[in-house]
């Protein structure tokens, strides 16, 4: 039995997520990434038993840091605001240093592995982010709302924005420049619609 080398795995994962960013669950295979990683495809399997393990695994892993990174410094007991700016900096500094994880994830969505992956990659995240939304409410600082439209007003625009820097330009093909001033003048606009009047 082969040894497995720490080093090549890390490189199909980064590979993995590459190419299935790039060309989506339809156009991946087990032989396209060997080739992308400069490996034989035998040498994929001694890591993965196929590629439903080998994006399932992967898809979990890369979850699990990216909820990591969202949920350092934020506390669900926090005042909206300063919990908010939390999320919002976490969430943008992850994804504008992880471009393709913000492809990977998009394409996760939807694709059919979402539901074996989101509920348990996302079980501890999901916990946080409904005890904040209750604490915000509880503290009058927002009123009561469906959690679907909290998301979309809290979250929305800022997945806008990364998705408007990840492809380099916004609506109409104009060209886009993601910048600090940007995101908190959206931000601020964000507060200003959710918080309590």
């Amino acid at each position: 039995m082969r040894i497995r080398d720490t080093t090549k795995e890390e490189l199909v994962k980064k590979r993995a997520i590459m190419v299935l960013g790039k060309e989506g669950f339809e156009g991946f295979s087990m032989n396209k990434l060997a080739k992308a990683c400069g490996i034989s495809v035998a040498t994929l399997y001694i890591y993965y038993r196929d590629k439903d393990d080998l994006i399932i695994a992967i898809a979990t892993e890369e979850m699990e840091k990216m909820n990591a990174a969202v949920l350092d410094g934020f506390d669900p007991a926090m005042p909206f605001a300063e919990g908010l700016r939390v999320q919002w900096k976490n969430r943008a500094g992850y994804m504008l240093a992880h471009p393709e994880v913000s492809l990977f994830a998009e394409q996760l969505r939807s694709s059919t592995y979402h539901q074996s992956i989101f509920p348990v990659a996302m079980k501890g995240f999901a916990n946080a982010m409904g005890k904040f939304m209750k604490n915000a409410v509880k503290n009058k600082e927002i009123d009561p709302m469906p959690l679907e439209v909290f998301w979309s007003i809290a979250y929305g625009p800022l997945y806008t924005l990364l998705r408007f820097s990840n492809e380099g330009r916004s609506i109409g093909g104009r060209p886009f420049s993601f910048s600090n001033k940007i995101l908190w003048q959206t931000f601020d606009r964000v507060l200003m619609a959710l918080a309590k009047k």
